[in-house]
């Protein structure tokens, strides 16, 4: 694994189509109104920088992360590998697989979450919603429980629609909202605790060779993640 010069990003694959990398923690995935360092920018001036290349980069935006997620990371460094890779986004041949931490114990251990979901953009606040209420949309994923650590459980969530804070929206209506989670487990959660959501795997084709490509990453051993050492 090589780190992304002084940017401290470490980059897991790297050819001339694709850059996959782990992003940090609390790093946007793109320029928002704080200003702060971003994702896209930094690997723009790091490609920019070892590979001495003159005028703009290219790199194109083909998933997000919400600004307090780390983990697996995918862009292009080409418009047509970008299209590909969009294209197996709504297709769904673009698999992501997330690991959380939850307070509580799911009464089943795995299961299907079906939710319709809509976004208030002024608070940016998501909300399960009854099916048919206007600009909601259908929200999919798979859960499993992996381990149970006092009344904590590590969950392996598979998503099957891509929607805003869906694992956090989606595991909060049903009693079990992440730890660290300040915007939807406030009543929960410490102020300063970081949430426990991982971008751990993605699954694509090779937008050039074709080739079935999964990249992986586990998160930090440190608190809570180090509660499930046995089970990472």
């Amino acid at each position: 694994m090589n780190c992304c010069g002084d940017k401290g990003i470490d980059i897991i694959f790297e050819d001339n189509h694709l850059l996959v990398v782990i992003k940090p923690v609390n790093i946007p995935t793109q320029k928002d109104e704080s200003n702060d360092n971003d994702m896209l920018t930094l690997l723009k001036e790091d490609i920019k920088k070892r590979y001495n290349k003159p005028g703009n980069v290219y790199l194109g935006l083909v998933h997000r992360l919400d600004r307090p997620v780390g983990g697996v990371m995918v862009f292009a460094k080409t418009s047509k590998a970008a299209s590909r890779l969009s294209d197996q986004v709504r297709t769904r041949q673009f698999k992501k697989a997330y690991l959380a931490v939850v307070h509580g114990i799911p009464v089943k251990s795995e299961g299907r979450l079906e939710d319709y979901l809509l976004k208030d953009s002024r608070s940016n606040m998501v909300s399960v919603v009854k099916e048919g209420t206007p600009g909601s949309k259908l929200a999919v994923l798979d859960y499993r429980t992996l381990g149970v650590y006092n009344d904590f459980s590590l969950i392996k969530v598979n998503l099957h629609t891509g929607r805003p804070h869906q694992i956090r929206v989606q595991l909060v209506n049903i009693g079990h909202p992440l730890y660290g989670d300040q915007k939807y487990g406030h009543r929960v959660n410490k102020p300063g605790q970081q949430i426990a959501l991982w971008s751990n795997e993605i699954a694509l084709v090779h937008p050039v060779l074709k080739e079935e490509k999964v990249f992986s990453c586990k998160p930090p051993a440190i608190e809570p993640w180090s509660w499930f050492v046995e089970a990472l």
